[in-house]
């Protein structure tokens, strides 16, 4: 099933992980990823932690458990590539999640991620 497919149509939970230069790591639960294509995947960012870490340390893993029962799931290891800053390019992406999401005048971020490997929940 291609990435785009399995964001779409299976429903869990996604935890993104980070770290400053220091080795300081944090994890946040982050939304479905925007699925760009096959090797890259974008994230709709506040300006907090994860936002931070990025930005001096382009290297995350997203973690994805799937809903029911067992251990289904992905982990996508990540390389950082571009930053989108433009409000209605931003605003145009997030309507594909939510399409009837009220304007706001919190300052997001869209953050292009390179897939450098797609393993499963647990093994290889």
């Amino acid at each position: 099933m291609e990435l785009a497919d399995y964001f779409e149509n299976i429903k869990g939970t996604g935890i993104l992980a980070t770290s400053d230069t220091k080795g300081n790591v944090d994890s946040a639960i982050y939304a479905r990823p925007y699925v760009i294509d096959n090797d890259t995947i974008a994230f709709s960012m506040l300006e907090r932690l994860t936002y931070a870490n990025i930005l001096e340390n382009p290297k995350a893993c997203y973690t994805f458990i799937e809903k029911g029962e067992g251990h289904k799931g992905k982990r996508l290891y990540l390389v950082m590539e571009k930053e989108e800053t433009d409000a209605e390019k931003i605003k145009q992406l997030r309507s594909k999640h939510n399409p009837t999401e009220t304007k706001s005048d919190v300052k997001r971020h869209i953050m292009y991620f390179k897939i450098k490997s797609v393993r499963p929940l647990i093994g290889d």
